[in-house]
């Protein structure tokens, strides 16, 4: 195996930072570098840190709409063919198609489906639920939660290699660097 590449079951390489001003410019610095995919942890937000790391809009809103749309379409049709095809029945000379009486169905049908599709959505696109995930095995990153800021740079980003990184990170002034196992 090349040096310098990374290695088999690396994650990436996480940096440990004093205060939230030192992780903001760490992240600044590694998008500037280049760096695609990295994640911060902080205990509480920092604002321009989601801007730092490029963090991009999430796709939610369209799958809401999808599901929105499915549900409209799904309630209407539901409806259509009950009164029209399986049971049409003549009440006071109304036409079989008599759709503003399925409005009410088709909003409630559109508003749920939307509702599962952002539930579910929501889970996949978060990659939920993910009872571990890799940082949790650097020793330091208990504290995360309580007063400690981490930037990870992760191995699948195309510029990764491992000794690179390390310096990189290292030049930054942290408190700490590691690995991050699989």
């Amino acid at each position: 195996m090349p040096i310098g590449k990374p290695l088999e079951g690396t994650y990436g390489v996480i940096a440990e930072f004093a205060d939230p001003q030192e992780l903001l410019n760490a992240a600044n610095a590694a998008r500037e570098a280049g760096y695609k995919e990295l994640d911060a942890y902080s205990p509480f937000p920092i604002h321009g840190l989601a801007e730092a790391i490029g963090f991009h809009r999430s796709r939610l809103s369209a799958v809401v709409l999808g599901g929105g749309i499915i549900g409209g379409f799904s309630g209407f049709f539901m409806c259509w063919y009950a009164n029209v095809i399986w049971y049409p029945l003549n009440i006071g000379g109304k036409p079989f198609n008599s759709w503003p009486a399925w409005i009410p169905i088709t909003f409630e049908c559109t508003i749920l489906f939307a509702a599962f599709a952002a539930v579910f959505g929501m889970l996949a696109l978060n990659g939920l639920p993910m009872p571990y995930h890799p940082v949790f095995n650097v020793p330091r990153f208990d504290q995360a939660s309580r007063d400690k800021f981490f930037l990870v740079i992760q191995a699948r980003d195309p510029k990764f290699d491992i000794d690179d990184v390390w310096k990189f990170l290292e030049s930054l002034g942290p408190r700490e660097v590691n690995d991050v196992p699989w």
